[in-house]
């Protein structure tokens, strides 16, 4: 079950009836910017976008702005559809003669979307090294390294590839761009300076001779020479 906020352009009506035969808690307040202030938590949210479809785009740029974290749900008329667009940032649309089925679906996968984008945005690698690519930082044993943003690229590349071997080309053509006019020669300084700052983690960027490099899992990182 699922915590579910409406913000409704007219609070007395019945946004989505079928949610009236779903077992999810839902609360409805005006969809106004000022009644955001004390809005409870809540799991999904759903925008009524049925008469008002300018204020509606209004209060979802407001709700991206806020950092919204929940999956934003837009309840729509079939004629309004051909006015959303990717730039009002919503998770969905559900048309408002959508059935129970239609509208639980909807609601799981939405959820489901979000859960798996809260987990892929934070990776903890190996031996305690932690990726956030929300924030772009990385933790080892909950220190925090100080990288450029191409370090942070490389390793963030090497490390969603683990045991991958990729050549200085290939990694110079993911990482730095087709556009890159350096030479490969780039790539080595940039994994000489990661291993530096990584410490005694430094071997998880593997050399293999002849090849490029590999991000080693933890088996392979105890044994893995790192002669470049």
């Amino acid at each position: 079950m699922a915590t579910i906020l409406i913000l409704a352009t007219r609070p007395e009506s019945d946004v989505l009836p079928s949610l009236e035969l779903l077992s999810h808690s839902v609360k409805t307040i005006p969809a106004q910017p000022a009644e955001l202030v004390n809005a409870p938590n809540s799991d999904v949210i759903i925008v009524d976008a049925r008469t008002d479809l300018v204020s509606a785009k209004s209060l979802c740029k407001i709700l991206q702005a806020t950092g919204l974290s929940a999956p934003l749900l837009l309840v729509i008329t079939e004629g309004g559809l051909a006015a959303v667009s990717p730039d009002w940032g919503v998770t969905d649309v559900i048309l408002e003669t959508a059935g129970p089925a239609e509208v639980d679906a909807r609601i799981r996968l939405a959820l489901g979307r979000a859960n798996s984008a809260s987990h892929s945005d934070s990776r903890v690698l190996a031996s305690g090294v932690v990726i956030d690519e929300a924030s772009y930082s990385v933790k080892v044993h909950d220190k925090p390294l100080d990288l450029t943003y191409k370090e942070f690229e490389l390793l963030r590349f090497l490390s969603t590839h683990p045991s991958r071997v990729f050549t200085r080309e290939q990694l110079l053509s993911e990482v730095w761009g087709y556009d890159y006019f350096g030479g490969t020669r780039t790539v080595d300084v940039h994994v000489r300076r990661l291993r530096a700052k990584l410490g005694e983690m430094e071997q998880l960027i593997g050399t293999v001779r002849n090849v490029g490099y590999r991000f080693n899992v933890a088996d392979d990182a105890r044994k893995a020479p790192l002669s470049a």
